[in-house]
C-alpha cells in the first residue's frame, strides 16, 4: 500500500482517490460535489503563485476548481 498524502501535493496529470476529509470545517458543498471517501480525481491544472487547483472528479467527469488551503485537508491515496 503507498502512503498517503494530501492533494495539494499532487503535479498536473496525476490521479489520486480520496481517503478522507481531515478536517471539520470542510463545507458541505464539498461533499455534495463529489468530494467523497472512495472517489477518484485527476489534477488538470495548477495556477501559478499558490493559486487554486482544477480537478476532474473521474466519476461525473466535473471539472471543480479548489483553494489549496481546502486541498490540504483532503487525504488521497496517489496512484
Amino acid at each position: 500500500m503507498r502512503d498517503k498524502s494530501s492533494l495539494d501535493k499532487l503535479k498536473k496529470g496525476q490521479r489520486a482517490i480520496i481517503v478522507d476529509l481531515n478536517s471539520n470545517d470542510i463545507p458541505a458543498k464539498f461533499y455534495e460535489m463529489g468530494f467523497l471517501p472512495g472517489t477518484e480525481i485527476e489534477v488538470k491544472h495548477i495556477a501559478p503563485l499558490n493559486g487554486p487547483i482544477c480537478l476532474n472528479i473521474i466519476a461525473s467527469n466535473s471539472l471543480i476548481a479548489i483553494r489549496k488551503s481546502e486541498a490540504k485537508v483532503i487525504i488521497i491515496d496517489p496512484k
